[in-house]
């Protein structure tokens, strides 16, 4: 019974040593994807924007970036709740599949966050 218990404990941490290896160096490409379409929003509306540059907003936005790594984080616990299932299926599709979503819906946060908050406020 003991030797069980060891043997589920060092496939857990194998399985989340492989799921560190797969979603950190793709942490930075999300980082880049949210950076590029924050920047995209400043200098496409450049007038807009000059009086909001202030160095409350880039605490402001140092939180933000905070919140979407927390928010990135989820993809840990996706990935070992599907490891844990008897359906596990190829590894590479859904775990693509994942970031893809992810990823869309943290750009589809951002646009709304600066749309929505934060654009219409700098007069």
């Amino acid at each position: 019974m003991k030797q069980e218990t060891t043997t589920s404990r060092l496939s857990l941490g194998t399985g989340f040593i492989d799921a560190i290896r797969y979603w950190e160096p793709r942490r930075l490409l999300y980082n880049l994807v949210l950076v590029l379409i924050s920047v995209a929003w400043v200098v496409f509306s450049w007038p807009h924007f000059r009086e909001s540059l202030t160095w409350q907003h880039c605490w402001m936005l140092l939180v933000l970036a905070v919140l979407a790594n927390a928010c990135y984080c989820s993809a840990y616990a996706v990935d070992i709740l599907v490891r844990c299932t008897s359906a596990r299926g190829d590894p590479g599709r859904w775990r693509w599949a994942l970031w893809t979503a992810g990823t869309i819906f943290a750009i589809l946060l951002v646009n709304y966050w600066i749309a929505d908050e934060i654009y219409p406020f700098p007069r």
